[in-house]
């Protein structure tokens, strides 16, 4: 009973005007579909690595160029106190007559890139269409084709395609077309795209105390992630934070001879090894000392959410080419708790760059997402207690001869930034609102879920502006964001904007 109970509370009688008005936005898209795309590709183009600030701000100016061509008001570069660092751009519209304010967020910046991994033909900042995933054998396809008819399945590679100018896009467009059809929002509506996101939203916080004032609002929608594995839109009410450790192992001084040194000479890269393993057992368990026990439980209703979410492990062992899952849970369940990744490891050369050495050091930077009732600073305290536990000495910076001398094993940490998760709570008043427009939008119930498996700085939102967020991912799930080959399948494009339009028609 409790389950039928929850689907029909979040399933309430939608208004015939709403979704006749979603059916105009659709119309409209339509007829613009060839306009739209070339727009976009023209956002792609530009580099938007966090760390560049050259380009950051030109895609900052792209971004206030187009939102005042939309028609929106007030279009500001919002910056940290700190010199030199990317703006969030602002703008908004006012509603004669509202009297609520919807906030919209999405980042325009995105990950660091190696352009040699990407598949031959493709370039992360010279966007290409292709005629469907380049996994499911895909070819690539001339931009013109978009005159002659655009098949929803249809993909455009390039970085920062799906994470998160996609959220840029539709959100923008999405006022663009009520504009356009002069269909009267019935909120206020404040567009903030922020450019750190994937550096940690290091300055975020500044940006919030300094126009604390003209960011407030009745709700936040953030748009960023990726829609559900089944392909079900998502409604999300939490996101996992997120800290990073990095450790440096150290081994003798200068590179050694294997066969000379080797059985005698600690190597690093085993005890680097060594030490990871100790971390997680066989069943995907964190072993840290504590890791688990400041998680705060999981309320009735996320419980019963967790229960109606479609099973999607079958079918991602086989796009994954994954036998054995690391845990025996649902991957749905897994994800309310906190984690342990392994980024990435480095030590000497392996394949053509293999040598016959001990190498002198080994490093790991390890990824630590975290659940409601960590704290990120005490989350990495657990590992590095679980470091020294292991007889580790643990150092700051590079060992001196003297620690080399006094102690047996040495591992230096290099601590980064963090921030906490972030949940809203599934009866908000507001929220069940978003999720009723939601409805209006796709024609059915979306997937309610407690949390996102990635990481936002939401925590921030509720600390400094006491915003409680609902996220609305709109990427294909197989999107391949933060890696080569970064897509976005154009039918996901096109939902985005009629959720987001169907959410500034908010009805009462």
């Amino acid at each position: 009973m409790k389950k039928h109970f929850f689907v029909l509370f979040f399933l309430p009688f939608l208004g015939f005007a709403q979704t006749s008005e979603v059916y105009k936005v659709r119309d409209y898209r339509v007829k613009n579909e060839p306009v739209l795309l070339n727009h976009f590709k023209d956002f792609l183009q530009i580099p938007n690595i966090a760390s560049d600030l050259p380009n950051i701000l030109k895609n900052a100016d792209w971004i206030s160029n187009y939102m005042l061509s939309m028609g929106i008001g007030n279009v500001q570069l919002l910056s940290p106190v700190t010199p030199n660092k990317p703006p969030a751009v602002y703008g908004e519209v006012l509603t004669p007559g509202a009297t609520e304010t919807v906030v919209f967020y999405a980042h325009y910046d995105g990950q660091p890139v190696d352009s040699t991994k990407w598949v031959s033909g493709l370039h992360p900042f010279k966007p290409q269409l292709t005629n469907k995933s380049l996994v499911k054998d895909g070819k690539i396809i001339s931009w013109d084709t978009i005159y002659s008819g655009i098949d929803p399945d249809w993909r455009i590679y390039a970085r920062g395609a799906s994470d998160d100018k996609a959220g840029v896009f539709t959100i923008i467009n999405a006022y663009a077309a009520l504009k356009a059809l002069k269909l009267k929002p019935n909120v206020n509506i404040k567009f903030f795209f922020e450019g750190e996101e994937e550096a940690g939203s290091t300055h975020l916080s500044e940006i919030f105390n300094q126009y604390r004032t003209l960011l407030m609002g009745d709700m936040w929608v953030i748009c960023d992630g990726p829609v559900h594995q089944s392909g079900g839109k998502q409604v999300v009410f939490g996101v996992r934070g997120d800290t990073h450790l990095e450790l440096t192992v150290f081994g003798p001084k200068r590179p050694l001879h294997s066969g000379h040194y080797g059985n005698w000479i600690p190597n690093p890269a085993m005890e680097l090894s060594r030490l990871l393993a100790s971390m997680k057992n066989e069943n995907g368990q964190v072993t840290v000392k504590g890791f688990y026990d400041d998680v705060k439980p999981l309320s009735g209703a996320e419980i019963s959410a967790i229960d109606l979410v479609p099973g999607v492990e079958e079918q991602l062992k086989k796009e994954l080419g994954v036998r054995k899952p690391e845990s025996a849970g649902s991957l749905n369940s897994s994800l309310q708790l906190p984690s342990l990744n392994i980024n990435g490891i480095q030590s000497a050369g392996v394949g053509k760059q293999s040598a016959n050495v001990i190498p002198t050091k080994a490093v790991a930077s390890i990824d630590l997402r975290l659940v409601l009732g960590n704290d990120w600073k005490r989350q990495q305290q657990k590992v590095i207690d679980h470091i020294e536990l292991m007889g580790f000495h643990v150092l700051d910076d590079e060992p001196t001869d003297q620690d080399r001398m006094k102690y047996d094993k040495l591992c230096m940490v290099k601590r980064s930034d963090g921030y906490n998760a972030q949940k809203t709570s599934m009866d908000d008043p507001f929220a069940k609102r978003i999720v009723k427009a939601v409805n209006a939008a796709i024609g059915k119930s979306p997937i309610l879920m407690p949390t996102l498996g990635g990481s936002l700085p939401l925590f921030i939102f509720e600390q400094q502006l006491n915003a409680h967020p609902v996220t609305l991912p709109i990427a294909n799930h197989d999107n391949n964001q933060h890696a080569e080959n970064e897509n976005i399948r154009i039918g996901n494009i096109w939902d985005g904007l009629e959720i987001f339009a169907s959410i500034m028609l908010l009805p009462k």
